[in-house]
């Protein structure tokens, strides 16, 4: 017997670096219905079996213990996660895999608990488990709230993925200081001020961190977008537009110029 659950991914963030020159690592996420996964719990005949046993095809045993412990799950069988994207490209592709076990165990506490077992399973964790996950300041290596904040109006994204995968690695805190960007963030009052300042996010990270040749500040100015983001440790990056903005051959621009899983989605408040 099989049991399945949707879980939504994000693309990339709209700004991410260290809260101060040695400061945590915050970033503020940037959600995606198209990106996420569906996990199953695979049981044979329905009956789990009578031993503590839990294997997963996308997760190494270690970590599947650390998350269980963390959050006392009963969880036996074989965890599938089939994602709509690949691992590593920047989508919180392994984050909403252990959220979809938790919720298939039938665990349904706070998230802040959750995002702590997150942490203690993989060193790192994206904040989709809280219902307005673009609204936070997010430490995502110590799962912390460092602020609360205002939603973000409508928007529409263009994006694709240049590259191939780059895995998070929760021991890198080579980021730029955008402790500026945070104070400016807070100021922000309409679309294109905060399409700046994810234009310049992902313009301080390319620059310290790569990688080399990358097109997509020159692809958003050539198709009149208002900035761009990336995925700060991933291959995902976007083009934003104001609501019905985009010119109707973006997609097509993107796959010419190298990038895959072409796509658009919407996000923000009216």
């Amino acid at each position: 017997m099989n049991h399945s659950v949707r879980v939504g991914g994000h693309f990339g963030e709209w700004i991410q670096g260290r809260l101060g020159a040695d400061g945590p690592v915050v970033l503020i996420t940037m959600p995606c219905c198209k990106t996420g996964v569906n996990a199953s719990l695979m049981r044979a005949n329905g009956i789990a079996r009578p031993e503590s046993h839990l294997t997963a095809d996308h997760y190494c045993s270690h970590v599947l213990k650390h998350f269980v412990s963390a959050l006392d799950l009963h969880a036996r069988g074989h965890l599938r996660v089939v994602s709509d994207v690949a691992a590593g490209l920047g989508t919180g592709v392994s984050t909403a895999g252990l959220m979809g076990l938790a919720r298939l165990a039938g665990w349904d506490g706070a998230p802040q608990q959750l995002a702590r077992a997150c942490i203690q399973a993989e060193g790192a964790t994206d904040p989709l488990m809280f219902p307005e996950p673009e609204q936070l300041l997010w430490g995502s290596r110590d799962g912390g709230v460092h602020a609360h904040l205002p939603p973000l109006p409508r928007y529409e994204i263009i994006g694709g993925f240049w590259g191939g995968p780059r895995p998070t690695d929760a021991s890198d805190d080579d980021f730029p200081d955008i402790s500026d960007l945070v104070a400016r963030w807070r100021d922000a009052h309409n679309l294109a001020d905060f399409a700046r300042l994810a234009s310049e996010s992902a313009r301080r990270c390319v620059a310290r961190r790569g990688p080399a040749g990358d097109p997509t500040a020159a692809l958003a100015d050539q198709l009149g977008a208002l900035g761009w983001s990336m995925a700060h440790t991933g291959a995902a990056r976007g083009l934003i537009f104001a609501p019905d903005s985009a010119p109707p051959h973006a997609q097509d621009t993107l796959r010419k110029a190298g990038y895959t899983g072409v796509m658009h989605f919407e996000g923000g408040h009216e």
